[in-house]
């Protein structure tokens, strides 16, 4: 299969250039030439089949032209080792837990996948690949973890000082190994626009072998799309979900977008966003203006430029109209958000993390403007990860640490602190 930049369609690569180079010269996005749909005879069983199963099907929809059966199987396999289980608080009211990984955030699944496809694509190679990637909190912890001490790749974690929480920063900064973080004197969107500018830096990204491991690579947004069928799956039969999706850079409602593509019945999406709203002020308005991101105590999904929306729009061909008859979006403040931790944990003696706590909110602003409708929230990362956040408002110790967070405390964190500037970054990467 072909990929063919957003920006310019004419310009198409293969599978190998697509996900090692990550970003088109036109700072568009990939997308595949051709959208797949999944079989009517898998339609017709997958309620049975196993999450594996589900991931191995969907990924070979996308890449089964270019990788071997077994090596998907393979790659699929390695990825899955873990449940997003459905968790019902009430009538309706369904979240799907995605933090059961190694980093206990959904990032896990695209970060593990890529991994794994990024060493096929590579295999017999001995040029190192420099993996660069933005964290506004949990991607760079999953990439890390998928990455550490993978031979032939040197990872680099770019993250805004100051704006992600301390065991998030723990999981970015003291790997060691093959792993290295830079704290940027700025906003994830600075973040972003380096990493960016690496990529569009054709002489750079050719001499030190780039590739990106956010959402702008197509092998983050793929095996996203394995857990919305996944979770359909677990509802009652006949039941048609709408799925709450606590938004930043908008890869994971795009990898929602894919699994309806591939023929998933959804009723309709939501992008449950903090104040950061620049997608839900496009959804009412038909404009869309990015602006730099506030911190919130939602801090992944602080994003006021997020990359993945020319993807949306290509996927409804750039129309407005077509994209608000399924995606409505939402936002809510800080406070809010903290009175919606308070009241799951009341209600439902279930404990919410920040950012599923917003989608919490908007499924249910939806649910009361459509009744008897069933809601799936993607809980999108463990809630220990944000002890301060959820001590203040539940009180001291009112969470168990997983053993894999609560380690983290003990270890040094290793850091190289620069400014948001292109050309000190870019000297940087070629020291």
């Amino acid at each position: 299969m072909l990929y063919h930049s957003t920006t310019t369609p004419s310009h198409q690569v293969d599978l190998k250039e697509a996900i090692l180079r990550s970003l088109p010269p036109d700072n568009g996005l990939y997308m595949p030439d051709k959208l797949p749909v999944l079989d009517p005879a898998f339609w017709q069983i997958w309620h049975e089949l196993t999450f594996p199963e589900i991931g191995i099907a969907v990924a070979d929809a996308f890449f089964g032209e270019d990788v071997p059966p077994q090596a998907l199987v393979d790659i699929v396999e390695g990825t899955v080792t873990f449940d997003a289980p459905l968790v019902t608080l009430g009538p309706g009211d369904h979240i799907l837990e995605l933090f059961h990984g190694p980093t206990l955030a959904f990032k896990d699944f695209g970060a593990r996948f890529m991994a794994r496809l990024m060493a096929w694509l590579t295999r017999g190679e001995d040029r190192e690949l420099t993996v660069l990637v933005a964290t506004s909190g949990d991607t760079g912890g999953a990439v890390a973890s998928a990455f550490h001490n993978v031979p032939g790749t040197r990872v680099i974690i770019l993250y805004p000082q100051g704006k992600v929480s301390g065991l998030q920063e723990k999981q970015l900064t003291a790997l060691g190994g093959n792993i290295t973080a830079l704290e940027i004197q700025g906003s994830f969107d600075d973040c972003q626009a380096l990493v960016k500018s690496a990529f569009l830096d054709r002489e750079l990204s050719e001499r030190l072998n780039l590739t990106s491991a956010n959402s702008i690579n197509l092998a983050r947004l793929v095996p996203q799309s394995f857990y919305y069928i996944h979770a359909a799956r677990q509802l009652p039969e006949g039941v048609t979900p709408t799925f709450v999706i606590p938004s930043g850079n908008f890869g994971n409602l795009t990898a929602g977008l894919l699994a309806m593509q591939l023929g998933l019945p959804v009723d309709h999406l939501v992008a449950a966003t903090n104040r950061n709203d620049v997608v839900p002020e496009f959804l009412r308005s038909g404009q869309y203006t990015p602006r730099p991101s506030v911190p919130t105590i939602s801090n992944a999904m602080d994003v006021g430029a997020p990359s993945n929306f020319v993807r949306m729009q290509a996927l409804f061909g750039g129309s407005w109209e077509a994209m608000k008859t399924r995606i409505s979006g939402m936002t809510f403040t800080d406070d809010q958000t903290r009175a919606a931790i308070r009241t799951v944990k009341a209600l439902y003696n279930y404990e919410i993390d920040p950012h599923g706590a917003v989608g919490w909110l908007a499924a249910q602003k939806w649910r009361a403007g459509h009744p008897g409708t069933a809601t799936v929230t993607l809980e999108t990362a463990h809630p220990a990860k944000f002890p301060d956040v959820m001590e203040a408002e539940l009180g001291a110790n009112c969470l168990e640490i997983p053993e894999r967070l609560a380690i983290l405390a003990e270890r040094q964190k290793v850091a190289t602190l620069l400014p948001a500037d292109k050309a000190v970054f870019r000297d940087w990467l070629l020291r």
